[in-house]
């Protein structure tokens, strides 16, 4: 009851109208430390996220860069709001109570939205929302964004790397390599995250996909965005189009980074290889997915949340469709299939 007192409490004085009767409803939670209630009845209701005081400005995701000394979703929001992008309002940050409350995005997900159809029209605005962006954010450097402070460097991605080895392949296959199998792993992580730490970056969200867009009112909202860094613009689109959550054919991935080259190349004024492009997103595609299987064991056996281990098939299959046309990681192909036999 103290709980939902201060919840209603929250609100209030963030619309300055009691309520004292708001009906309180807990949604449905995430891989974070983070929860969300929503106060009151659509239309007429807010959500409140409550995050616990030790964890509120640390990143959940690995990462790296100057301490942090504002929460991050505060100053990542400024900047996307400055760029024009659509994201939930803030109504009020009661910061030593580690409450903050937002506007009601309502529960219709970008992967909600799908099953109503309209795919192509739903993943073209996406993807042309993700183009518009990136092209305004690379003209639109600011070091007081935290995600321009931080990177996709070869530490970063070899950890990722790793984080799969230890979860996604040791864990799960409850064997470990063998230490001469282990010094080839650690050789093809090196070789694989020197590779794409070597690529141009700009502002990335991280985790642009299915579950952290949301649709109100027509609208395409960006949500989930604490976590921003400087990455390649491809990962994004890896994120959006190699979801764990909705699994798309290739034909219409391939149709859809054709559609972003077109947008970008509006935007920026930039030409893109698109032969180079895909190539990248393919290798890119291996590094972020085994990331995610193994993440996903991580959440289940560390945090004890198993609701994400039924997308770990879909992250190994996007991963083996990768690995089909990157002949020169054969032998990455080798070592990991020997453990996890999906990826064979």
């Amino acid at each position: 009851m103290e709980l939902e007192t201060a919840l209603r409490q929250q609100v209030s004085s963030a619309v300055g109208t009691p309520l004292p009767d708001a009906v309180i409803t807990k949604l449905k939670g995430d891989a974070s430390n983070r929860s969300y209630y929503r106060v009151g009845s659509p239309p007429r209701s807010w959500v409140v996220m409550v995050m616990p005081p030790d964890a509120a400005k640390k990143s959940e995701e690995a990462s790296n860069g100057a301490p942090v000394t504002e929460l991050p979703f505060v100053n990542v929001h400024r900047y996307l709001t400055a760029l024009g992008v659509r994201v939930p309002q803030i109504l009020r940050y009661d910061e030593p109570n580690g409450m903050m409350v937002l506007e009601d995005l309502t529960d219709e997900t970008f992967e909600k939205a799908l099953s109503t159809g309209g795919r192509e029209k739903l993943y073209t605005r996406a993807v042309e929302l993700l183009a518009s962006l990136r092209a305004k954010a690379e003209k639109r450097v600011d070091e007081k964004c935290l995600a321009f402070t931080r990177r996709f460097d070869v530490a970063l991605y070899d950890w990722e790397l790793h984080h799969f080895r230890e979860w996604g392949l040791e864990a799960w296959s409850g064997k470990k390599p063998t230490a001469d199998e282990r010094a080839q792993l650690d050789a093809i992580f090196q070789r694989i995250a020197k590779e794409l730490a070597a690529a141009p970056v700009g502002f990335t969200h991280r985790d642009y996909q299915s579950r952290n867009i949301m649709v109100k009112d027509g609208e395409l909202v960006v949500i989930d965005f604490q976590d921003a860094l400087l990455g390649p613009r491809q990962y994004d689109l890896v994120a959006l189009l190699r979801d764990s959550y909705v699994e798309l054919d290739r034909a219409f991935v391939d149709a859809m980074l054709d559609v972003y080259v077109v947008a970008f190349e509006k935007a920026s004024g930039e030409r893109i290889d698109v032969k180079a492009f895909k190539q990248f997103f393919d290798l890119l595609t291996v590094q972020r997915k085994l990331k995610d299987a193994g993440r996903f064991e991580f959440i289940n056996r560390v945090k004890g949340n198993p609701g994400f281990l039924v997308s770990i098939p879909a992250s190994l299959r996007y991963v083996k469709a990768a690995l089909d046309v990157q002949p020169q990681l054969s032998e990455l192909r080798r070592l990991v299939a020997a453990y996890v036999p999906e990826l064979a």
